[in-house]
């Protein structure tokens, strides 16, 4: 078994269903300390985050980013083995955590260890932001280290995010950017009353039905060259008592945009508000901005990311925006070029989450080979 599986394993032996850590980090800061990294503890709120850096000669400093948090396992019957107990059958590890992205953890620590120990006087400096919170609410994990990390005025020249990114097969998509994310809870209020006298109240359900055919069928955009067009989807609709003779007398609904960059926060919501208006819709509503959107051009780092995939992988990935969120998101603004690279997300938030044995050291040997294209003489 490769040092990079049994770490692997190890980590997903760590329950840590968001925001608990269950003793990830200490597993992770045990092998970068020999290393001669300076390790900050920082936690925020019920979060544990950490920050470790180790600088080699003059440079930039390349980051890699991640988080140890997991979604929660979902019925533990329909798990074939136990999600926190690492089993490997047919070619593929199983356990909550092994694609998103404990695998991806495993991989970083493993791959800097390789490089060090062949390069102890790399040029600039390697990083470490891990986060228990990139699954949860993501407010006191990356974001909170990179608002004391700008307070600083410390720079991220690099980074490198290691969510799974590829699609069918390792290394077939690496993704240099991601949608803004909007989300909002809309209550629509109505008059509650009985079925069979409908003109003595107000069906909430009614009110909205038009407007909100016209939100799901409206064009915001239609993208760009980089990124998919803006995207509204319902989540949660609620309303009704439960009986079936009465009218219900509110409605909530929650919703999400994901957008590009063709769209900005404010356009967004006068678009959303101004077709409730024009329905006649009585409401009120609740906006959470989880992200902006960003984008890495081609650079020094997507470069030698393509270059360690197509070595290790023998194929050229796909660089592209699309899927959800990641943490990516909070480190960009810093100046910092962001792209992601990790394993197959098939499997990721479902039951019986697996990642391929073999990957898992291709994802290794990726990282340690965009080290050496990053910090070595073999500069692209």
């Amino acid at each position: 078994m490769s040092d990079t599986l049994a770490l692997t394993e190890a980590l997903i032996a760590r329950p840590s269903v968001s925001p608990v850590d269950g003793g990830c980090q200490d597993l992770m800061i045990e092998r970068l300390r020999p290393l001669g990294f300076t390790i900050e503890d920082m936690p925020f709120g019920d979060v544990r985050n950490f920050w470790a850096t180790r600088r080699g000669g003059d440079g930039p400093l390349l980051c890699f980013a991640g988080h140890t948090d997991v979604v929660p396992t979902g019925p533990a019957e329909e798990w074939r083995s136990d999600p926190f107990e690492p089993v490997i059958r047919d070619g593929y590890l199983y356990g909550r955590g092994a694609a998103d992205m404990k695998s991806g953890l495993a991989a970083m620590i493993t791959a800097v260890e390789g490089f060090v120990r062949r390069h102890p006087h790399h040029a600039g400096t390697i990083a470490f932001l891990i986060t228990s919170d990139e699954e949860g609410p993501s407010v006191d994990g990356t974001r909170r280290v990179v608002e004391t990390l700008r307070a600083r005025g410390q720079r991220v020249d690099y980074c490198l995010v290691g969510e799974p990114s590829s699609d069918e097969r390792f290394g077939d998509t690496v993704k240099v950017g991601r949608r803004g994310s909007l989300s909002a809870w809309l209550t629509v209020h109505g008059v509650q009353g009985h079925v069979a006298y409908p003109q003595l109240a107000e069906n909430p359900v009614h009110t909205l039905a038009p407007a909100l055919l016209e939100l799901v069928r409206h064009e915001w955009d239609r993208g760009n060259a980089h990124f998919q067009p803006t995207s509204f989807q319902v989540s949660n609709l609620t309303a009704g008592t439960g009986a079936p003779n009465v009218i219900p007398g509110e409605l909530k609904l929650r919703f999400n945009i994901r957008w590009s960059p063709e769209q900005t926060l404010e356009g967004l919501k006068s678009t959303v508000l101004g077709i409730l208006d024009r329905h006649g819709v009585r409401y009120s509503i609740q906006w959470k901005e989880a992200g902006l959107p960003f984008y890495t051009p081609p650079g020094p780092l997507s470069a030698a990311v393509e270059r360690a995939v197509r070595e290790v992988a023998g194929l050229t990935p796909a660089l592209t925006t699309g899927g959800g969120t990641s943490d990516g998101r909070f480190i960009a603004p810093m100046g910092a070029q962001v792209v992601e690279l990790g394993v197959v997300n098939r499997s990721i938030h479902k039951v019986n989450e697996c990642v391929k044995v073999e990957d898992v050291e291709k994802l290794r040997a990726a990282y340690e080979r965009v080290l050496e294209l990053m910090l070595t003489k073999d500069v692209v």
